[in-house]
């Protein structure tokens, strides 16, 4: 089992799953709306990756309880799932350029930690979003891309910053059933990426709003393809 330890790292806190062995990759794994990093790290310890993984705790306390990485209406949120599951494609999220920010000062003390060493990020829901956002506005430069139920948000900034995704390996994975943020939301998501020239790989499955096994298997092997692919380059 691996060791998971409190993170304190250019002002972000939260939860740091280091390998038995030599960490051979970094995995920077972003959490939804009223969530903890807590929620997430068994499961992450458990997947057994030679890889050190960082769970930054979300910055905006969230309702009913957890963090969030911007605030959510509550009320117009309830409001809009009258009408169904949500897709956020014209929703911009407030405080994202300071986000930005925050994140650039992640990316320099990561990369200062662990020099040469891949990085895949991943985002859950809302830290789907903001994963997204981060690499479409250049903040962080990951090896993979790793997008679990959730959505584009801020259309109209994709077609200036969509070049950054060019080639770039993304996993896109979304419930069939997902009550919070609908299918064709995920299905948009996977467009926009692939029309930008990522290499989309599509994952649905049967379920909600939820991580099941077979999405965190399949962020294991996204993970394990990026560190090979950078094991190969250097042989």
């Amino acid at each position: 089992m691996a060791d998971v330890t409190p993170m304190q790292v250019a002002g972000f806190d939260g939860l740091c799953v280091a390998p038995r062995g030599t960490s051979r990759a970094i995995l920077v794994l972003l959490h939804g709306y009223a969530m903890e990093p807590e929620d997430l790290a068994p499961l992450a310890a458990a997947m057994g990756l030679p890889a050190t993984l960082y769970l930054p705790r979300g910055i905006e306390a969230a309702s009913p309880t957890g963090r969030a990485w911007w605030p959510d209406d509550t009320s117009r949120r309830s409001a809009q799932r009258v009408h169904g599951a949500r897709d956020l494609h014209e929703e911009y999220p407030p405080g994202r350029e300071a986000l930005r920010e925050r994140f650039a000062g992640l990316a320099d003390a990561l990369a200062r930690r662990h020099p040469g060493l891949p990085m895949v990020l991943a985002g859950f829901s809302q830290g789907g979003m903001l994963a997204t956002d981060l690499v479409l506005h250049e903040v962080l430069r990951p090896r993979a891309l790793a997008l679990l139920s959730t959505a584009c948000v801020a259309s109209a900034e994709w077609p200036s910053r969509a070049a950054t995704l060019r080639g770039l390996p993304v996993l896109v994975a979304h419930g069939r059933h997902d009550p919070e943020l609908a299918i064709t939301a995920g299905q948009r998501l996977c467009e926009r990426l692939a029309g930008a020239g990522a290499a989309v790989s599509w994952l649905p499955f049967e379920g909600g709003h939820i991580i099941p096994l077979a999405v965190w298997r399949a962020l294991r092997r996204v993970v394990a393809r990026a560190e090979e692919t950078v094991r190969q380059f250097t042989k």
